[in-house]
């Protein structure tokens, strides 16, 4: 299969990687940008076009985009429209723009898509998923989800104030920080925002939004409360869910869910599997998504799903931005 990846920065390079290391030799790249193509020629060894038109010459049968959040939609809809299945990076977008025209060009074309929430293929997530589904804590009844770090810290050696995630337009804590947002709706269906607030990053000097917190109410009847933030020192990610019959726990630094039982006390923990390391969630993900391909089945989390979550983040922008 050829495939084509559309944005050499961290995660395109990343993504570049592991399709090698899986034995994908057969990949095109992307980047308008000379110091993203040089690191890419220098650190994986391919070169990169600095020319769509050069890409679809050679017709990639499936593209990763992986470029800025805000260039999205726009490469995305000019991969379908030459009928490449389609992997894109989340957020699926920084607004709805163009979002109904690429959906239409996926139906019409048949194509397989995915948003890539890496989260979903980490074994915390996907063990709380898999205790839910086996009505492990009985009815659930509400749940906290969490995650905090630091933006200067994402990528050393960068500006940080020059990624798109600094931008008050199409970055922000909110849309950049979406995996709990999508994670809520993965455990408990659609929900609409109730309620939420947000800090500007004063301490980044940024104006985006670098601190939200969000309250969801679920169709099913579960409320969620989801604290997004990229402005605090250390890095933390946890989530509670409380049940009718026990409570469950995640917490990413201690690498571990613990299963609390109807008596209060600790029922079992669960870990990943012996040897498992963070960057086996990015090569589960992508094997998901080129299986999916070969097989022409939906993926876990195709653009109808991201755009849900797309949605909720919208709204819950729109909901802190107004003041009382």
């Amino acid at each position: 299969m050829r495939i084509a990846v559309l944005g050499c920065g961290s995660i395109g390079r990343r993504h570049l990687g592991n399709l090698l290391s899986l034995g994908h030799h057969d990949l095109l790249a992307f980047d308008p940008a000379a110091e993203a193509r040089r690191a890419v020629e220098e650190q994986i060894g391919i070169p990169v076009f600095a020319s769509l038109d050069e890409v679809w010459s050679r017709n990639p049968e499936a593209a990763l985009v992986t470029a800025g959040t805000n260039a999205h939609v726009e490469l995305a809809l000019e991969a379908a429209r030459r009928g490449c299945h389609l992997f894109i990076e989340k957020p699926l977008s920084h607004s709805l723009d163009g979002v109904t025209d690429l959906l239409a060009e996926v139906e019409r074309r048949d194509l397989v898509t995915i948003v890539g929430c890496n989260m979903r293929f980490h074994p915390g997530p996907m063990t709380l998923k898999r205790l839910l589904e086996k009505n492990s804590i009985g009815q659930v009844v509400a749940a906290r989800l969490q995650v905090g770090s630091y933006l200067p810290r994402w990528q050393p050696g960068h500006d940080y104030r020059h990624r798109y995630s600094a931008s008050a337009e199409w970055g922000g804590a909110i849309l950049d920080c979406i995996h709990e947002l999508d994670l809520a709706l993965w455990y408990f269906g659609p929900a609409e925002v109730t309620g939420a607030a947000s800090l500007p990053a004063a301490t980044l000097g940024l104006e985006t939004d670098g601190l939200a917190e969000i309250l969801l109410r679920h169709r099913c009847g579960v409320l969620s409360s989801v604290h997004l933030n990229f402005i605090q020192r250390d890095y933390r990610r946890a989530c509670q869910i409380i049940g009718s019959e026990g409570t469950l726990y995640w917490d990413f630094n201690e690498d571990q869910v613990t299963l609390f039982g109807a008596d209060g006390e600790i029922a079992e923990h669960f870990r990943p599997p012996e040897g498992w390391k963070l960057s086996q969630m990015y090569i589960d993900e992508i094997k998901h998504f080129l299986r999916s391909v070969q097989d022409h089945c939906p993926t876990t989390n195709p653009i109808s799903g991201g755009l849900e979550v797309l949605k909720l983040a919208l709204a819950a922008k729109q909901a802190a931005s107004i003041k009382s």
